[in-house]
């Protein structure tokens, strides 16, 4: 299989991940130079957990880089056939719900915290996530994705 980073579709969601999030908050997510496969490569190491989903009925995550796969303890194949509600327990997702229409009308939100659930059930606290609408080449809602660092097992 080649690496989810080497696939073009992957290289140019990256390079909407990026341009998205400095687009609504005005910062960058990575400083990096370079083609881009190699920016691609470097944001599925970084040191901080990304993931993203598309814009269906019941969202399935299109992005994960590699924080994510461990933290979800899913592959790459799973991952992105897997809807983005079941990282979430039930009594999270009426919270889940607000925070993503929330999201969709503002943009982006910061500061956001929660529990998740890994695919073991191994439960987990995020906290200091943002959030943002990952737009296309046209500025058309595409998906949504988040960022974060800070987690704590329960």
């Amino acid at each position: 299989m080649i690496l989810p980073w080497k696939q073009d579709t992957i290289i140019l969601h990256t390079q909407r991940l990026l341009r998205s999030y400095q687009y609504w908050t005005g910062e960058t997510l990575l400083d990096l130079q370079g083609t881009p496969e190699a920016i691609a490569e470097a944001l599925f190491y970084a040191p901080f957990v990304l993931v993203s989903h598309g814009i269906e009925p019941d969202p399935i995550f299109n992005y994960g880089n590699q924080k994510a796969l461990e933290l979800w303890e899913l592959t790459w194949e799973k991952l992105t056939q897997m809807p983005s509600r079941k990282t979430a327990e039930p009594m999270e997702q009426e919270a889940r719900n607000h925070l993503l229409a929330e999201t969709k009308a503002k943009g982006f939100l910061r500061d956001y915290k929660g529990v998740r659930i890994s695919n073991s059930g191994r439960r987990f606290f995020i906290q200091d996530v943002l959030i943002w609408n990952v737009l296309d080449e046209q500025n058309q809602r595409c998906g949504q994705a988040a960022v974060f660092s800070k987690y704590t097992f329960l």
